[in-house]
């Protein structure tokens, strides 16, 4: 186990100094965090000969630092450990092999590598088209990686420059990155010749993506991290063109450790969440400490509706960072669902005095207006979030929503049509714009934007729900296709309790009394075990009374009037009826109900 650990770390740290040289900052902070998050090797017991007083003072020193770290205190990663012995957690799938991957030497510079320093220098500045003319005639993969990198850089800086000029900062714009056809062409050129590393395959196959070739940009991205597993960013846009589960199970991957990440991350992408908690508590055995794990794993339980289990990790997380941002908007959107207004007012107050100008941040406080019921303010928030990156989905998803709050229709419409341009895997933007269509009196519009949300999320009982109601509505009318959808919500977990009651309505409507008694008296069930009585606690009680009087269930009958007694209202003296026409019926006599009389 500590030799698996300790080559995990030799990797690991040879992984962030050359993303780092190479300008690839987000992957070389990946990995460095990656780094630290591997459990310390354990403290070896002192030896017998070594029991002094002063050796034992050093010993519980020692313990009493092992204690605190981190990794100790913590509950939830307590709850992760092994059951088993070294052997299982020397791997993070237990009996799998993993291929080693040799890690690649830099190129030798002699000239040239004074040339490189002064390049990367100006690409640290942010000069990149300065970058690439110092490397103009180096042929070291090094050095031909950057000089592309930062051309591709400073093309996708003018094409977001002219985007403002045109439209504004978050307007619509056909601009292109003028760089990317010489750079196929030279890139493409590379590949064919054997002269490419990994680094150059993962440049080209970002090249080829803005391209919308999108077949061969996986091809590629998939030999570079065969090539060089430790660059997350690759794997990030090889995830990202893995729409469905039959691409990301084609993939010709090499089984490498980094490869778990991959697989974990993409399950929890294409909503597979079961699958990605499971790789993610396996990694856990190896990478105990990593921060990034224990979002993730909060961020699946989210996902899940396991709300107080998710909240307490992040509420971990931040007692071990409390400066940290990254997925900090995924626990705002929690503390929103869960309305625990105090706890989102702390967070946003916490990222806003570490980094008010991440859009991650601008996010939280726009979910913290939101809450407030201030939602011109959350929109501003979300349209700054939004200037920092226009492409943070997360961001035109919850701003749609605020504009619905706001009735303004054509820019809710506009902000969830921008959503699914970006992801169109994001259910919740389709389902926003079945909401608008709803209000609009379309239903076919609203179910087919309905039916792209559940089939996205068909384990969220609020779509089905949605869906249901829509097939309710006056210009369909189509009551059993309204059944399978709640039926649907029933079984997955509906909490808000809509789909039982309403399938007993509709059951009732349609004459089938005793599938009707049978869904009210699992509502009943419900509403009694959560203490939330209410008119639907009424309805089911007058409805099972009738129905079990009706088919001679007069105990039952009267259980139910009785509870009834206890309400004001009409239903209390149908209740009173009831009863006395049991009492009757019981005693032989003939009914005298009102009914009777009718002519």
């Amino acid at each position: 186990m500590a030799s698996t650990k300790e080559t995990y770390r030799v990797e690991l740290r040879a992984a962030a100094r050359q993303l780092g040289e190479r300008g690839l900052y987000s992957a070389a902070k990946w990995a460095a965090e990656l780094l630290v998050g591997i459990e310390p090797d354990a403290t070896p017991a002192p030896s017998a000969a070594m029991d002094t007083p002063s050796s034992s003072g050093s010993a519980a020193s020692g313990g009493r630092l092992l204690h605190l770290h981190r990794s100790g205190g913590s509950s939830f990663r307590r709850r992760l450990r092994p059951g088993g012995g070294a052997s299982e957690a020397g791997t993070p799938l237990g009996g799998v092999s993993y291929v080693s991957t040799p890690i690649p030497d830099d190129d030798a510079f002699d000239v040239g590598a004074d040339k490189y320093l002064l390049a990367k220098t100006y690409f640290d500045c942010r000069e990149y088209r300065r970058a690439a003319h110092v490397l103009r005639g180096q042929a070291g993969r090094k050095a031909v990686f950057l000089r592309c990198y930062a051309l591709y850089t400073a093309g996708e800086k003018r094409k977001e420059e002219e985007t403002i000029e045109l439209e504004g900062s978050m307007g619509k714009s056909n601009a292109v990155n003028q760089e990317l056809v010489a750079l196929e062409r030279e890139l493409s050129t590379h590949r064919r010749t054997g002269a490419i590393d990994s680094f150059g395959l993962y440049l080209y196959g970002i090249v080829l993506r803005d391209k919308d070739c999108e077949g061969l940009a996986r091809t590629v991205l998939v030999e570079s991290v065969n090539s060089y597993p430790w660059n997350w960013s690759a794997w990030l846009e090889l995830q990202s063109l893995c729409t469905s589960s039959d691409i990301l199970n084609n993939l010709n991957l090499k089984n490498h450790w980094m490869k778990d990440f991959f697989l974990a991350s993409a399950h929890l992408e294409l909503k597979m969440h079961e699958e990605a908690l499971k790789r993610y508590e396996r990694l856990m055995r190896v990478f105990r400490c990593s921060d990034y794990i224990q979002a993730q794993i909060a961020t699946v339980q989210y996902s899940m509706r396991d709300l107080d289990e998710a909240d307490m990790i992040f509420e971990e997380l931040l007692r071990t960072d409390p400066f940290h941002v990254d997925s900090m908007d995924v626990y705002s959107n929690l503390l929103y669902a869960k309305e625990s207004s105090t706890a989102l007012s702390f967070l946003a107050h916490r990222v806003f005095l570490t980094d008010k100008y991440r859009p991650e941040s601008c996010c939280i406080i726009a979910n913290y207006y939101s809450l407030k019921g201030q939602h011109e303010k959350s929109v501003l928030y979300f349209q700054r979030a939004l200037k920092l990156n226009r492409k943070y989905l997360s961001a035109w998803t919850l701003m749609g929503h605020e504009f619905v709050e706001l009735k303004n229709t054509p820019a809710a419409i506009d902000a969830y049509r921008r959503a699914v341009d970006i992801n169109p895997r994001d259910y919740r933007a389709w389902y926003g714009l079945g909401q608008i269509y709803e209000m609009m009196g379309m239903p076919f519009y609203a179910l087919y934007y309905f039916c792209k949300s559940s089939y996205l999320q068909p384990n969220d009982a609020r779509l089905w729900n949605a869906m249901a109601q829509c097939y309710e509505s006056d210009q369909l009318q189509m009551i059993e296709e309204a059944i399978k959808c709640y039926e649907r919500s029933a079984n997955s977990n509906d909490t808000e309790g809509i789909a039982l009651h309403q399938l007993a309505k509709l059951h009732s409507m349609l004459g089938q009394s005793e599938e009707a008694a049978f869904y009210y008296k699992k509502d009943l069930e419900r509403i009694e075990a959560e203490e939330r009585q209410g008119q639907n606690f009424v309805e089911a009680l007058l409805f099972l009374a009738k129905y079990c009087k009706n088919i001679g269930r007069f105990e039952e009958a009267e259980l139910y009037c009785t509870k009834l007694l206890d309400y004001t209202g009409p239903e209390k003296e149908t209740a009173k009826n009831i009863l006395q026409g049991l009492k009757r019926a019981q005693s032989g006599y003939p009914s005298m109900d009102i009914d009777d009389f009718a002519m």
